[in-house]
């Protein structure tokens, strides 16, 4: 399976998810802006899940480009 995203492009929005604050749902809306601005589709409840789960397990790297692996939709 090829990967959808650069570890540059995740470390910078792990890291922004990390010092921003904010809440489930707030950081969902700021992974469905992540991906819709590189092109793919998202679910809005998709994404509340994803952040949910990357927030309970601390929002690891692999975690995260796991979760939004399985999130993004091709367009």
């Amino acid at each position: 399976m090829t990967e959808r995203f650069s570890n540059h492009e995740l470390a910078s929005l792990r890291d922004e998810l990390l010092q921003s604050g904010l809440d489930s749902w707030q950081a969902a809306e700021f992974i469905s802006n992540f991906l819709s601005g590189r092109g793919y589709g998202v679910s809005s409840h998709g994404a509340r899940e994803a952040a949910t789960r990357i927030e309970s397990v601390g929002c690891s790297f692999e975690s995260m480009h796991r979760e939004l692996e399985k999130l993004a939709l091709v367009m």
